[in-house]
């Protein structure tokens, strides 16, 4: 089921209704609804892939009270290696057995064997790198001892497979979930207007920013060969601008609709294209993907305690499994490699961790240097954006390859003034409320300004929303 839907649209009053209206008795029975529903918006999509989404949570669920309760390290160890190994496993045949397998029988053919290799046609169960990430956060706080393993399978499932952040994240951990969902909650008036207002702002971003992007994105990216190079940098401007609205779209929709039943999702982004510099933009990109990262692999790799070396070797590590995380595919990894690549030059100066503060704080305009900042940071994710949009690494190549000619200086034809008036004007309010923790958090201002602020969304999404079953990027991965 899509958050952009119909179907959507009548599924999530009514389980609003049913939550605070008929099972607000009792926690417990609010927790069951919960899983009910979730199980019936991810069986939408496809409902054989619905057991093995029950496989994965009774694996963890059971694993993290076999860890809890080994009597020995070495025990604890083993269900912790086992558990990793079978979700990582599920996770590689469904997502990379034939990038794997391919590129095998490539090998092989450079060195004059001729082989036939077994290729599969898997279809990838949506948010499985979601959902098992899930897990795996679980099982290791558990051994960590961070956590208590969870005996009550109800709640453990919903940490799981909560449907608002089931199939696009974020990435939520137990430590920060489950004990919202083992405790009574009570309906706030407050909190859920500004649900919905977050909600209202995700769809903005979605359908009139992302959905208006993407079929100038699909013309110019498969087109690239015939393509004047003004329309080639646009392309990549817009997917900028598309995967932005379409990613921070959903999380604003996923966190706003979490708010309606009282609980609180780990925020995912944090306006990144105001960053200046690439630390910075990780740092308000995709966090709980990045922090997940941090948490789980960079520091038990050494994180930066190390030498300089063993700090640039993390930086790569780190990077390249976030891109290959993302798809079975060489682009995702140059993607990632670039983006080491940016870092590496902060990591060296020590300034990786500069600009905590929001950038022009106090401020309304920004100073040249940080306007200078912003725009080569930027100027940076788009030429990495090229490698992630882009379907195979020569393609990419040759995109990039025929921007530097002299139509380069042409107007580009595929521009369109309303479209950029509307990423103007998302911008605009996001940067206003650039404290915020979203961009249309406007319940501090005057009622008659939220007023007209909401009109005007609301005339925007009417009239320039694509409506349709578009799917949302992340659904692939």
């Amino acid at each position: 089921m899509l958050f952009n839907s119909i179907a959507f649209l009548i599924f999530l009053p009514i389980v609003f209704i049913l939550y605070w209206k008929v099972f607000n008795k009792n926690y417990k029975y609010q927790n069951m609804l919960l899983l009910a529903a979730s199980f019936y918006f991810y069986g939408c999509w496809d409902w054989r892939f619905l057991f093995l989404l029950i496989f994965s949570i009774g694996l963890d669920y059971f694993s993290g009270i076999q860890i809890e309760n080994s009597k020995t390290k070495k025990m604890a160890t083993f269900w912790l290696t086992l558990s990793i190994a079978i979700n990582l496993g599920f996770l590689g045949f469904f997502k990379y057995y034939n990038f794997f397998i391919e590129n095998f029988a490539e090998l092989l053919h450079s060195f004059g064997f001729g082989v036939n290799m077994w290729v599969l046609k898997v279809i990838l169960p949506v948010g499985i790198s979601f959902y098992t990430f899930h897990g795996l956060s679980y099982v290791i706080d558990v051994y960590k001892k961070r956590i208590p393993a969870e005996r009550n399978y109800v709640d453990y499932a919903v940490f799981v497979s909560y449907f608002p952040l089931l199939v696009a994240g974020p990435i939520e951990r137990a430590t920060h979930l489950l004990p919202q969902i083992q405790r009574k909650r009570s309906f706030d008036y407050e909190k859920a207007k500004d649900g919905m207002a977050q909600i209202f702002w995700g769809f903005f971003k979605k359908m009139v920013i992302a959905d208006n992007c993407a079929p100038i994105v699909n013309e110019i990216f498969t087109n690239y060969h015939t393509e004047s190079a003004s329309n080639l940098v646009l392309g990549a401007v817009l997917f900028a601008f598309q995967i932005y609205g379409d990613f921070s779209g959903y999380s604003d929709i996923a966190l706003g609709t979490s708010r309606l039943f009282g609980l609180e999702l780990l925020k995912n982004f944090s306006y990144p294209y105001f960053s200046r510099d690439i630390a910075e933009f990780w740092r308000r990109w995709h966090i709980s993907l990045s922090s997940w990262f941090r948490d789980y692999l960079y520091i038990p790799l050494g994180g930066s305690k190390g030498g300089l070396w063993m700090k640039i070797r993390n930086t790569f590590i780190i990077f390249l499994v976030s891109g290959f995380w993302h798809g079975a595919n060489w682009t995702f990894i140059i993607w990632g490699g670039l983006n080491a690549l940016f870092f590496l030059p902060l990591l060296i100066a020590e300034k990786n961790r500069h600009h905590l503060e929001v950038v022009a704080m106090g401020k309304i305009i920004p100073s040249l240097r940080e306007v200078f900042s912003i725009l080569m940071t930027f100027t940076l994710t788009c030429f990495a954006w090229i490698f992630f949009r882009s379907e195979s690494v020569s393609d990419a190549i040759g995109y990039i390859k025929r921007i530097f000619n002299e139509s380069l200086f042409s107007f580009p034809t595929e521009f369109r003034f309303v479209l950029f008036g509307l990423i103007i004007f998302m911008f605009v309010i996001e940067w206003w409320n650039r404290t915020q923790d979203y961009g249309l958090k406007i319940q501090d201002k005057k009622p008659w300004l939220q007023s007209v602020i909401y009109i005007v969304v609301a005339y925007l999404i009417l009239n320039f929303a694509n409506f349709g079953s578009n799917e949302f990027i992340y659904f692939q991965f």
